[in-house]
């Protein structure tokens, strides 16, 4: 299957992959065939990507990180207990469910069964197949991500069940926000980022006393948008006044922020958003943790088209672990433009000398 921009599609593509709603559940079938009714509807919905069936790389297959089922548990706990704090708002105490703590170390505690048995180790794309609530969506996003980077790190259960959860949590301060001012399309006023930028206290007054919830989870809530240089908020916190867990999901939040569709722009795709971290480092993301994000994040996704520095079009179809930034490339049409009728593959790992140069608007020779 190949990825490419679903303003690309054409009727009679067919989908490599199914397409999830905000809870998890199938809205439309792998091999459903494209119209370009649906084709306009996918793009209204936020979905700036899709992953399509394709003869020339049929045998590209892209791994879930989790199971359906555990992803289905944990949007729906996150979208109950959510809601919840929207519907407990102006009561004397959030927490008359005393079984939040333990519904979602249930769900930590799945996520992490369901990573430790994956194959690849790296951490992929998480945003091309699903319709979805931003706010539920992203939370699961930012858990996974972080628990990943956690795995990697080299963090042990018990502290990746807490950073994943300080993940899962770390916007539940946003339930407290006007939802007018979290959806506008348009620049917000100072008045209103004043106000969003208020949910990072929400949710650690949320959180600090919930029965289950880790303080450590609560902190990550609070300090996520803290920055190395003072420059992040609520408090203005700097460097080592962060805790460890809150730097990594500032990395986490800030990439499935940026490569997530959003009411205001397109999304990016990886290593357009791994440019964007780059650029801050040292200003407001740790060098040596971005620096271990890149090495383990597929920043050319299986069945992304590019082209290479010698001119030669081809699709991503397998990503060396050990130097992901150098995937395997099957070339489909040569520099000249010539489509190939034999195809062949090119190791960036170890042909050094070619790099990816392009990333194609198109996808599609």
């Amino acid at each position: 299957m190949r990825l490419i921009p679903t303003r690309s599609c054409v009727p009679g593509m067919k989908l490599g992959k199914c397409i999830f709603n905000e809870e998890g559940i199938i809205l439309l079938k792998e091999h459903a065939q494209l119209s370009q009714t649906l084709i306009n509807r996918l793009q209204q919905l936020g979905i700036d990507f899709l992953y399509i069936e394709d003869e020339a790389t049929a045998d590209v297959v892209i791994e879930e990180p989790i199971s359906a089922e555990t992803r289905i548990k944990a949007l729906s706990e996150i979208r109950n207990h959510f809601k919840m704090v929207v519907e407990s708002s102006g009561k004397a105490k959030f927490s008359k469910s005393q079984f939040m703590g333990k519904a979602f170390g249930n769900v930590m505690k799945m996520i992490m069964d369901d990573l430790d048995s994956r194959e690849s180790p790296l951490i992929m794309l998480l945003n091309m197949n699903v319709l979805n609530n931003y706010l539920y969506q992203h939370s699961l996003n930012v858990c996974i991500y972080a628990t990943m980077l956690g795995m990697a790190y080299g963090y042990g259960r018990d502290e990746l069940a807490t950073i994943g959860l300080g993940g899962l949590l770390h916007d539940i301060g946003k339930t407290k926000i006007n939802p007018d001012i979290i959806k506008k399309a348009g620049p917000l006023s100072a008045e209103e980022k004043a106000e969003v930028q208020k949910h990072a206290e929400f949710g650690f007054k949320l959180l600090k006393d919930e029965p289950n919830i880790p303080l450590l989870a609560a902190h990550c809530a609070f300090q996520h948008h803290e920055r190395l240089d003072g420059s992040g908020y609520p408090r203005g916190i700097k460097d080592n006044e962060i805790h460890e867990y809150a730097k990594w999901i500032a990395i986490v939040d800030s990439y499935d922020s940026m490569t997530t569709h959003r009411p205001h722009r397109l999304a990016m795709l990886p290593h357009q958003a791994m440019e964007v971290l780059f650029a801050g480092v040292g200003t407001l993301y740790e060098h040596k943790k971005v620096a271990l994000f890149r090495d383990n994040v597929a920043i050319y996704p299986l069945g992304l088209t590019v082209t290479l520095s010698t001119g030669e079009k081809g699709v991503v179809v397998r990503i060396n672990p050990a130097v992901p930034q150098r995937p395997t490339v099957r070339v489909l049409e040569e520099a000249d433009g010539r489509k190939l009728t034999q195809l062949y593959e090119i190791d960036l790992s170890e042909k050094l000398t070619v790099f990816v140069s392009k990333v194609d608007e198109w996808g599609t020779s």
